[in-house]
């Protein structure tokens, strides 16, 4: 399954809201996965310099990596593919 950065503005000031976000996020992608549709939230990463964060959703389409992000409250300003390297088991 593809993997999405979904792009958000997180000012320095604000940041201790990463937590609420990611919890948000969590909770919306397994509320989709109920209905039957194959989503999962990986993870955030904050880049502090550009007040930038991005959430890291596993979901069939942009589409569905954005609207889960709407769902969360997390303002998306752009969604993307990504294709992160998988570790080994």
């Amino acid at each position: 399954m593809p993997s999405y950065l979904v792009e958000t503005y997180l000012p320095r000031g604000r940041i201790t809201e990463r937590a609420a976000c990611e919890r948000r996020a969590s909770r919306t992608a397994e509320q989709l996965a109920r209905e039957n549709v194959s989503v999962r939230f990986e993870q955030s990463i904050y880049v502090p310099e550009d007040e930038v964060c991005f959430f890291v959703f596993d979901a069939p389409s942009a589409q569905i990596a954005e609207r889960i992000a709407r769902r969360a409250g997390l303002d998306p300003v752009r969604t993307v593919e990504a294709d992160p390297s998988r570790k080994e088991t």
